[in-house]
């Protein structure tokens, strides 16, 4: 445990009884924050009548409400965050079928890489709007909620990858004053605390702090353990006023050891899995104690100023400055060489991949948005501009071992280890330096302008135009060379969407539309940026342009029981077009091009004021539709885009102090590659089909504390997460018992 994470353990336990002391007698009686999480059964927002509202988008670029937004979004509010303990962007993100998430592997390995309608999506996730940039694995304590565009959504985003994007919306000051507390205790040596304390200051000022402390070992995973702690602060003034002022802070350290899963059958050379992946046991750790590590920092400050000008029209300007830094040394399964089977035992060499990655941001948005009608027609629209400037350093490690497992001949050297029986706690010495640095800088000019054209009261016109200029200059070290080399590139491109919905009621709706989404070179895989964007072969030193994607979605929406209760189907297709590929012998064009066609489901809210449910089902038929000039995976599934996923969460208040639940979680094959049954022959690798059940139980001790109780993967289900189709596949955590005090002030 680090001297940081012990103060702030500290100071969250004093914060803590402070606010049991100072503020609970008195604020008892007083409304607390919306969705209150001590309700186990109300998913919505409380409006001043008491009935719940359904949840929508905090950006002031989407102009409707969600029932009349013709696209698919899903809202994935704070309460369904803490009755499923979720405490990362993966956890959370279960909850909504269709998102997957990639193997180590690409630009952001060992960091979020979330795929949405089989597009690699890690460059595409927001924070309050604003593109959150850097390898990291983010936390879910200062969260208020998570909303998931699906589909092309440049208009919204800039450059994207045609999949979709991710918005985390954080915590902000209230005008009612309350302490929240959460303390768990779990199987695997967990441990978590954290608090969310608000205070009112004056009429119309507010402060609101967030502190997180947790620890614990992966169930189910030899040594790989986890500290980390965080701090979210963030004070208004002038709330409910004109003009509102907001100032946040965040701070995130997580340490852990890196855990780079288990290896494929390509390493024995002999395969033992109709998947491809080993059958080692499942809780085997490949890596090494004594040297693997990894670290991530976030440092973030936002300032955002709205001022509303009149009744129908307002301005916001957000500003921040942020920093992130991923950083470590991980043992791969995959690499070092193939093993060998001696003195009927197979040994095989550590291999290992590392990463110094530190990042800056510096973005400002600014919108003008608000509500007119004329000519008999209402528009809410939004007109704004976004400008950002990212610098991304990278340098890898050279790791060299002094000291170690020695390996048996005819393998040399040191650092061995049994592939059938590895030992994590194997003796290691060494040196681990820093090498050659490379660094790039990606600025960025985005305009848009978004109209929701209210046609009578049946009819809505749903437009949107953006327009972005994205440079990236810097270096870039090739493979085997020892000086970086200067690269730069420009595009320009411009990206739509339309959509017309029908009104059958106020609170229902059907709707047609389509989205355009453009992807530069440099940010092809969907992570971080890079620089270079030139082709190969006869396209070297010409300048990729951007892939294109391309989709049409129609669907339904409807909320029903007086608000309570979200519904929503979509059928869609996306292309995306424009790829590099090898047409022959040493030409290249730009003519790859893949397909994901699917069906969409979700439910959010109450059934009953007793049932609560959250969830939904995605079908994708995803093909690669043209590739290299031998054919080789044309008409495969995509990578991470399984054809069937479900989840389902759901609670019901058996009493009025005991609640009980659970959730449900199946996930068909996926594949690692485009290595589907079509082209990828014997050596097709894949993530073999799982369901995961999870229980829940809530038992209110008093009008201010509760008991909750999650078992995570309940039935011990042993499956493999993910796999990247050539190095590893990553295991899923094993059973793991919680149980946290909430507290509430």
């Amino acid at each position: 445990m680090t001297d940081r994470a012990d103060a702030l353990r500290a100071l969250l336990f004093a914060s803590t009884a402070a606010g049991m002391l100072a503020g609970g007698p008195a604020l008892a009686g007083e409304p607390g924050p919306a969705a209150d999480p001590q309700d186990a059964t109300n998913l919505g927002t409380v409006t001043v009548t008491g009935q719940p509202a359904a949840r929508e988008p905090q950006s002031p670029e989407f102009v409707a409400p969600l029932v009349d937004m013709p696209r698919s979004v899903t809202i994935i509010p704070q309460q369904i965050i803490e009755q499923t303990a979720a405490t990362s962007l993966q956890d959370i993100l279960r909850t909504s079928p269709g998102i997957t998430f990639g193997a180590g592997e690409g630009g952001q390995p060992l960091a979020d890489r979330p795929f949405i309608r089989g597009q690699s999506s890690g460059n595409n996730v927001f924070v309050d709007g604003i593109r959150d940039s850097g390898g990291q694995q983010r936390e879910v304590f200062n969260l208020e909620q998570v909303e998931v565009i699906k589909g092309p959504d440049a208009v919204y985003s800039g450059r994207g990858s045609g999949g979709g994007s991710i918005n985390l919306s954080s915590k902000t000051p209230r005008l009612t004053a309350f302490t929240r507390v959460g303390l768990g205790v779990g199987t695997d040596g967990y441990l978590r605390g954290t608090l969310d304390q608000n205070w009112r200051l004056g009429e119309t000022g507010g402060l609101r702090l967030n502190l997180m402390t947790a620890e614990g070992d992966v169930p189910g995973r030899e040594a790989v353990d986890y500290d980390r702690w965080g701090l979210g602060l963030s004070g208004a003034i002038g709330l409910g006023m004109g003009t509102t002022a907001t100032l946040s802070y965040y701070h995130l350290t997580l340490d852990q050891m890196p855990d780079y899963g288990i290896p494929l059958f390509t390493k024995i050379g002999t395969r033992t899995t109709d998947s491809g992946v080993l059958d080692v046991p499942y809780d085997s750790f490949y890596g090494l104690t004594a040297r693997d590590y990894l670290t991530n920092e976030v440092d973030s400050l936002t300032l955002e100023v709205e001022h509303r000008i009149s009744d129908a029209l307002s301005i916001r300007n957000v500003t921040r400055y942020a920093e992130t830094l991923n950083d470590y040394v991980v043992t791969n399964p995959g690499d070092g060489g193939p093993a060998r089977e001696i003195g009927g035992e197979w040994w095989m060499k550590r291999g290992t991949k590392s990463r110094w990655n530190p990042t800056a941001t510096f973005a400002n948005v600014v919108d003008v948005y608000g509500k007119v009608t004329a000519g008999g027609l209402t528009h809410s629209f939004d007109v704004g501009a976004e400008f950002s400037r990212e610098i991304n350093r990278n340098a890898s490690y050279t790791v060299t071992t002094t000291g170690g497992t020695v390996c048996p001949a005819p393998l040399t050297g040191l650092d061995c280890t049994r592939v059938y029986h590895p030992d994590p706690s194997d003796p290691w010495t060494g040196t681990i330096a820093r090498g050659v640095e490379t660094h790039s800088n990606t600025n960025t000019l985005g305009l848009y302008a978004f109209d929701s054209i209210a046609i009578g009261e049946r009819w809505v016109l749903n437009l949107g135009l953006r327009h972005d200029s994205y440079e990236v200059d810097g270096t870039a070290l090739a493979r085997g060379a020892t000086t970086p080399t200067v690269e730069q590139g420009s595009w320009d491109f411009v990206n739509y969407q339309a959509g017309l919905v029908y009104k059958p009621s106020e609170t229902t709706s059907v709707y047609a539309s389509w989205a355009t989404a453009s992807t530069p070179p440099t940010v092809s895989a969907g992570d971080q940026n890079g620089v270079g964007g030139e082709g190969s072969g006869n396209l070297a030193g010409e300048l990729l342009d951007p892939e294109e994607s391309e989709s049409v979605e129609i669907g339904a929406k409807a909320v029903l029981f007086h608000h309570r209760l979200s519904l929503s189907a979509a059928l869609f297709r996306t292309v995306r077009r424009n790829a590099q590929i090898q047409v022959s012998p040493g030409i290249f064009e730009q003519a790859g091009e893949a397909e994901v066609r699917g069906l969409e489901f979700g439910v959010s809210g109450n059934i009953t004021r007793a049932w609560q449910v959250f969830g939904g089902y995605t079908w994708m038929d995803s093909e690669l539709v043209s590739g290299a000039y031998n054919n080789v995976n044309v008409g495969d599934p995509l990578a991470n885009t399984p054809q069937h996923s479900f989840s389902l969460f759901t609670t019901y208040r058996a009493t009025p102090r005991l609640a009980l639940g659970g959730g449900v979680y199946h996930v068909s094959d996926s594949f690692g590659g485009n290595q589907g049954e079509a082209g990828g022959g014997s050596n097709r690798i894949y993530a073999p089909a799982y369901t995961r059940v999870d229980l829940f139980a809530s038992w209110d001790l008093t009008d201010n504390a509760s008991l909750q109780l999650n078992v995570q993967n309940a039935g011990d289900e042993a499956y493999i997460l993910r796999t990247n189709g050539v190095h590893h596949a990553d295991v899923a955590p094993a059973r793991q018992a919680i149980l946290s005090l909430n507290l509430r002030y």
